[in-house]
């Protein structure tokens, strides 16, 4: 293996964790493997990730940041401000309906890694459960932000948010049409909180 420079190394490793992760799952995947598609040594590996629990969180870090990123981004291509609290609320439904039907989609990384090892009843670590809370908590900040319209931006950046988290595990399971009508549970949510 040739060597490769901390910052190379440590994006190449969290391509590789999260291609990995994603496609086979956390438990299925050994240190090695990541190593192996990474193209760095065990020992690099561990220097840049004393354990696999540190890789993991780093993992869903960067994948949160990048989704955070792609959402705002097609928000605001989709409804630019000043473009309303209910435009720009269902343009993140729009993404996430996106996102969804993508080619690879698997579920939500949260909440796969949440059944894996950050919930209660499971090998639950808490490196993990923080990195997948922070993005929840994260994404929910983002969705009130843009429902400050509404006279209880909180609640309804809140139900939406609930929407969203719902339609995306759902289309997991029973495919993309399955979330569909969470977008109508969302317009019939801000037509309520209009009132």
């Amino acid at each position: 293996m040739t060597a490769v420079d901390g910052d190379e190394g440590r994006t190449r490793v969290l391509e590789a964790a999260e291609e990995l992760f994603y496609e086979y799952g956390i438990h299925a995947v050994r240190m090695t493997q990541v190593r192996d598609q990474a193209g760095v040594s065990l020992a690099r590996l561990y220097k840049l990730y004393p354990s696999k629990h540190h890789l993991v969180a780093a993992y869903l870090r960067a994948h949160g940041r990048r989704l955070r990123a792609a959402l705002s981004e097609s928000v605001e291509r989709s409804a630019p401000a000043p473009a309303d609290s209910r435009t720009r609320l269902l343009a993140a439904f729009d993404h996430m309906q996106e996102t969804i039907t993508a080619p690879g989609f698997r579920g939500c990384a949260f909440v796969n890694a949440w059944a894996e090892l950050g919930g209660p009843g499971h090998e639950r670590h808490p490196l993990v459960a923080e990195a997948v809370q922070e993005h929840k908590a994260l994404l929910r900040a983002y969705l009130t932000g843009l429902a400050g319209d509404f006279a209880d931006a909180r609640g309804v950046g809140e139900q939406i948010h609930i929407l969203i988290e719902g339609a995306m595990v759902t289309s997991s399971i029973l495919g993309a049409d399955a979330a569909r009508p969470a977008r109508d549970g969302a317009c019939a949510a801000l037509t309520a909180a209009e009132r």
